[in-house]
């Protein structure tokens, strides 16, 4: 019984010992001060409650988003030289081009920028300046008529000058002086072969739809080539417009109603379709495209025509190699050919710039088919000056679409090359050759000309 007895007391004092630490260490914890609320704890919440967060940054205001925009800078040398059968000088080039200017960031969708352009000759002027298939003195001087025409005048003007709005990914407007490039710039773009860029003053909308993209221009005045005193008062609407199903398929639609206050001649009403496109057959990517369009007389300025336009081409790119299959023609009626005066020709019927008519247009009043050939390498070799190069060679054959004989023809080869990866440079040849005797009835090929190019151009 005592035995009983120890053992319950025993037991009963264990439990209480148990409880009692169980309570101790429960009141331990609920009387202790958290580690927050120890003394160096206090000093720091009160220094938080006296030190509050900096307020956030103050949106950008206007004159930060004008001055955290980017420059402009581009410098390009060249030298060019024409060899032409029917005049007697050669002509010799030496131009520099600089562009200037400040593009601004984005304010609430809106952006601005300003560029300036100067062409500068150095060294000897031996060479004319003139509207191409003009019969008039060279606009640098009568005495000039003796060389070939380089269209590089001395001219300082402002090249851009615009303000874009961008409300969505939808819609993009620009107005002011601005350059437009549509579509491979057969019928609208700068020339930008040339120092001195065409650009556009005018109000252009670009929008997007889906698969569906668009451009509507109204053009008030076109900055041409060859200085202010050749520009053209205009009052001219461009549109054209992209639906894009599938990479396999691409079909544009596009009207250019082009009316020119001091040069009726290149008043006109074009209106096209184009269809391209690219796959891949195996190891091959081949690549497609196919126009239509058909011209016509414009508001009056000249007498009533109606001349069309076919194209197409073929290219297929294996590894470093693109080679490329294109024909051309643009319908004549013997008093003038189907023209596209906004466009970059210089691309696409030869680099020579054989075929122009008396009045400007750049056309052949016969109408010209031109079936050419071209290749084009991009080679491995890679030096720490020497890398990205790109060799093209091309091959034209010309022939008159109104009787179908053979005008002559052309070869070409440019190589392009980075020195550094703001500057290039550019070689490039082509020789035109005209056939010397044609039918009766068939208007005359313009002269035989060699023309050779060497450019250093630098790009910020």
């Amino acid at each position: 019984m005592k035995t009983t007895r120890a053992g319950l007391t025993l037991g009963a004092g264990l439990a209480a010992l148990l409880w009692a630490s169980g309570t101790h260490a429960q009141t331990t914890t609920q009387t202790a001060p958290p580690a927050a609320e120890s003394p160096v704890a206090e000093v720091e919440a009160v220094a938080e409650a006296a030190e509050p967060p900096p307020p956030p940054a103050p949106p950008p205001t206007f004159s930060d988003q004008m001055l955290a925009g980017k420059p402009i800078f581009e410098v390009r040398a060249r030298y060019e030289t024409v060899d032409q059968a029917n005049l007697r000088e050669r002509a010799n080039a030496y131009t520099v081009r600089t562009r200037l200017g400040w593009e601004t960031g984005d304010f609430h969708g809106l952006k601005g920028l300003i560029e300036f352009e100067d062409v500068r000759q150095i060294g000897p002027e031996h060479y004319a300046v003139n509207v191409p298939g003009a019969t008039t003195p060279p606009l640098n001087g009568a005495d000039k008529a003796r060389y070939p025409i380089v269209n590089d005048p001395d001219v300082t003007e402002v090249n851009r000058a615009q303000v874009t709005w961008t409300p969505s990914a939808a819609l993009q407007v620009t107005a002011g002086r601005q350059r437009i490039v549509l579509d491979d710039q057969r019928f609208v773009g700068g020339v930008a072969w040339r120092q001195d860029e065409q650009t556009f003053d005018g109000l252009r909308a670009d929008f997007a739809a889906g698969r569906v993209k668009g451009t509507y221009a109204y053009i008030t005045h076109v900055n041409r080539i060859l200085g202010e005193l050749r520009d053209w008062d205009s009052d001219s609407h461009l549109l054209n417009v992209t639906w894009s199903p599938a990479e396999a398929l691409r079909l544009q639609g596009f009207v250019y109603a082009l009316d020119f206050g001091n040069s009726a001649i290149n008043s006109s009403i074009t209106k096209g379709a184009k269809a391209s496109g690219k796959t891949w057959l195996g190891l091959y990517q081949v690549a497609y495209g196919a126009t239509f369009a058909r011209q016509s007389d414009w508001r009056g300025n000249t007498a009533s025509y109606d001349l069309d336009y076919w194209a197409g081409e073929v290219a297929g790119t294996f590894d470093i190699y693109t080679a490329r299959l294109a024909y051309e023609q643009l319908e004549g009626d013997g008093t003038r050919g189907f023209t596209t005066p906004l466009g970059t020709v210089h691309a696409f019927n030869g680099w020579s710039d054989s075929w122009v008519s008396p009045g400007g247009n750049k056309s052949f009043a016969d109408g010209l088919k031109d079936l050419n050939l071209g290749l084009n390498v991009k080679p491995r070799f890679k030096k720490t000056h020497f890398f990205n190069s790109d060799l093209l060679v091309r091959y034209h054959d010309f022939d008159d679409q109104r009787t179908g004989a053979d005008l002559g023809h052309e070869w070409e080869v440019q190589l392009t090359a980075a020195i550094t990866p703001k500057l290039s440079l550019l070689l490039k040849y082509a020789d035109f050759q005209r056939e010397t005797t044609v039918p009766a009835g068939t208007l005359a090929p313009p002269a035989s000309r060699t023309k050779a190019w060497f450019s250093l151009e630098y790009k910020l």
